[in-house]
C-alpha cells in the first residue's frame, strides 16, 4: 500500500466545503469532552495542531486559552485559515517535517481527525515518533480518530449506508461514507484502523497510551441523535511519552 500521507483536501471543491464546518452534531461530540480531557492530563499552554485543516480545531484551542500552532499539508487548507484567523499561526508542512521546529517545544500535539486519512502502519509509525519528539517531557498528544463503527452505521452527520463493503474492510483498507452536515455530499475516502492497530502504532513508536475515551450523544442534548447514543462514532486517545524513552533517560 502507498504509504504517502493522503491529502483528499487538495480537491478544490472538497476543501472549500469542509472549509464552512464549524461543529455540528456528530462534530459537536467530538470536541464537547476536549476541555474536560485536556484539563486532566495537560500541563502547560504551548499546543502544535496537527493536521489543522482550515483552523476549526486550532481557533478551539485558541479559545481554551492555548498558544496553537496549526499545521497542514494542504496549502488551500492553510489559505482558509489563515483567512478565517489572520492573527493565527498556521504552517504548510511537506509530509511530515516538522525539521522548522524545536524538538521537545510542545505541551500538547494535537491530531484532530489527522489519522483517518494516514494510510498503512509504517507512515502512522513515522508521524507518531516525529511527534513525540516536538512534546516536552510531561507533553501529551491527544489523537482523535474516527472509529470503526462510524463506517457502518447511520449518523446525524454522516451515512454509510450505500457503502456495505466497509463492515469487511480491515485495517489500512479505504471506507467510504457521506457527510451529510456540508454541501459537498461526494462520498468521503477514509483509511480504517482498529483500536488494536493504533495500539501496536502506539507501541512501535513507544508512545505510553494513558487514557481513552469514546464520546457518546446524550439525550438532553439538543440533537435528533441516531447512532450516537449507543455507539461511539469517535475514538480519543491521550498518549505521553513511551517506557523505553524513560527508561533510557532514567538509566534504567
Amino acid at each position: 500500500m502507498n504509504s504517502r500521507f493522503s491529502n483528499p483536501y487538495a480537491d478544490k471543491t472538497r476543501a472549500d466545503a469542509y472549509a464552512g464546518i464549524e461543529f455540528p452534531a456528530t462534530y459537536y461530540l467530538a470536541y464537547r469532552d476536549l476541555p474536560a480531557i485536556i484539563g486532566e492530563h495537560v500541563e502547560g499552554a504551548k499546543v502544535l495542531d496537527f493536521g489543522c485543516g482550515a483552523g476549526r480545531s486550532t481557533r478551539f484551542l485558541q479559545s481554551l486559552g492555548f498558544t496553537v500552532t496549526g499545521v497542514d499539508i494542504a496549502q488551500r487548507m492553510i489559505t482558509h485559515a489563515r483567512k478565517r484567523d489572520p492573527q493565527g499561526d498556521y504552517r504548510l508542512v511537506t509530509d511530515g517535517d516538522f525539521r522548522v521546529f524545536t524538538p521537545r517545544t510542545f505541551d500538547l500535539v494535537t491530531c484532530l481527525f489527522t489519522f483517518d486519512n494516514v494510510p498503512a502502519m509504517d507512515k502512522k509509525v513515522a508521524l507518531l515518533q516525529s511527534l513525540k519528539r516536538l512534546m516536552k517531557d510531561s507533553g501529551r498528544i491527544i489523537n482523535l480518530v474516527s472509529t470503526p463503527e462510524i463506517y457502518h452505521n447511520e449518523w446525524v452527520s454522516f451515512s454509510s449506508k450505500d457503502f456495505p463493503e466497509n463492515r469487511t474492510a480491515v485495517s489500512g483498507d479505504k471506507v467510504r461514507i457521506v457527510m451529510l452536515d456540508g454541501p459537498d455530499q461526494r462520498p468521503v475516502e477514509d483509511i480504517l484502523w482498529t483500536e488494536d492497530d493504533y495500539h501496536e502504532a502506539y507501541r512501535r513508536a513507544d508512545l505510553l497510551p494513558i487514557k481513552t475515551y469514546r464520546p457518546l450523544g446524550d439525550r438532553s442534548e439538543p440533537y435528533s441523535w441516531v447512532s450516537e447514543i449507543t455507539t461511539a462514532p469517535w475514538a480519543i486517545y491521550v498518549l505521553g511519552h513511551g517506557h523505553q524513552e524513560a527508561a533510557r533517560e532514567t538509566g534504567c
